[in-house]
């Protein structure tokens, strides 16, 4: 049986073409009644929209890529997941990549991987820097998740130094004292990890309490095994923290393992905190406080923000007006598990 196409659906309904398309692409001005019938006649002969041809009439794929550095952080697997999901509700398609944080691979995604099979990006970088993005004449639009770069595009994440300083003040206000920021990074740079830091000394100096270049554990990568390593080597080294503030969920699953190796009691002798809510850390022993962005939201603000850009860069000169580059902030909270929960120190 050949395909039903959209005279097909005109002739059932008794309407003409054109209404049935404007019932498709959900134009205001057709009647709550003449909107029923065509779309019974469409569930009624089994019509899909061609959505490649509709793209294509407006110069463009329908595909848009998501650039995460890896996707085996649990972090990005889920955040990909809600991409996904927002992406659909637009008819668009999400391609996904994989950068490893390596510079070349995210200048790759940013040049749209030399192609145009792709209307815009949704980018996490790690390796970029501002100048990367300054001089973007002919590369598709995109849309950066996390590190801020002063590059003039779109921008979506949470107030990471906002949330770390909000962390830190709850373990200091357990009465915890010695709190190691397990990542931390003190450079000058706009990244996430620098932002967290900031934001971990912020919540030092309110408390009254010397900040210790040594109470930063830096780490090779965000990895559980990282984590592990940086709080093992601390406390070979003689560290007696009482609290550690690390800078992702892996890292603070990671440093929980290492604290239940060398017969540290959590929270009882040290409470731990992370960042991201990925769904392990309600499953450890103990569960894991954390900051749990929005990801939900932060993949919605970035596909509309995405799909707008798209749009104004495929309209004809005027059709759809353009806007600064934004910087979008979506909320975090706070959620306290058994790692910080009961054990308070005054």
């Amino acid at each position: 049986m050949a395909r039903p196409r959209i005279k097909d659906v005109a002739r059932h309904a008794g309407v003409s073409e054109k209404t049935v398309s404007n019932v498709i692409n959900d134009y205001a001005h057709v009647s709550d009644r003449t909107r029923q019938v065509v779309r019974e006649a469409i569930e009624h002969l089994g019509y899909r929209v061609n959505l490649a041809g509709r793209h294509l009439r407006k110069g463009r794929t329908g595909i848009i890529a998501l650039v995460v550095p890896e996707l085996d952080i649990p972090y990005f697997a889920e955040l990909a997941r809600h991409v996904i999901r927002e992406a659909e509700e637009r008819s668009l398609t999400v391609l996904i990549h994989q950068s490893g944080a390596d510079r070349d691979h995210e200048l790759a995604a940013l040049a749209g991987f030399g192609s145009t099979f792709v209307d815009g990006i949704i980018l996490s970088p790690l390796a970029l820097t501002a100048d990367d993005l300054r001089d973007r004449t002919g590369f598709p639009p995109t849309v950066l998740l996390g590190e801020l770069l002063e590059g003039g595009a779109d921008h979506v994440a949470i107030d990471n130094e906002r949330a770390a300083r909000e962390a830190t003040r709850h373990l200091i206000g357990l009465g915890r004292r010695t709190v190691l920021a397990v990542g931390g990074r003190d450079d000058s740079g706009l990244g996430t990890a620098q932002a967290r830091t900031r934001g971990y000394r912020a919540a030092l100096a309110e408390a009254g309490i010397a900040y210790d270049p040594a109470a930063l554990l830096p780490v090779g990568s965000f990895r559980m095994p990282d984590g592990a390593r940086a709080v093992a080597r601390a406390l070979a080294q003689g560290a007696r923290p009482d609290a550690l503030l690390c800078l992702n969920d892996q890292l603070a699953l990671g440093a929980l393992r290492a604290l239940h190796e060398h017969g540290v009691s959590v929270p009882g002798d040290v409470a731990v905190i992370g960042f991201d809510d990925v769904e392990g850390g309600r499953f450890s022993v103990p569960t894991l406080s954390t900051v749990a962005p929005d990801k939900a939201a932060v993949a919605k603000v970035a596909v509309q923000l995405l799909q707008h850009r798209i749009e104004e860069a495929t309209a004809p000169d005027g059709a759809v007006p353009g806007v600064q580059a934004q910087d979008r902030i979506v909320a975090h909270r706070l959620v306290l598990r058994e790692s910080t929960q009961g054990h308070e120190r005054r």
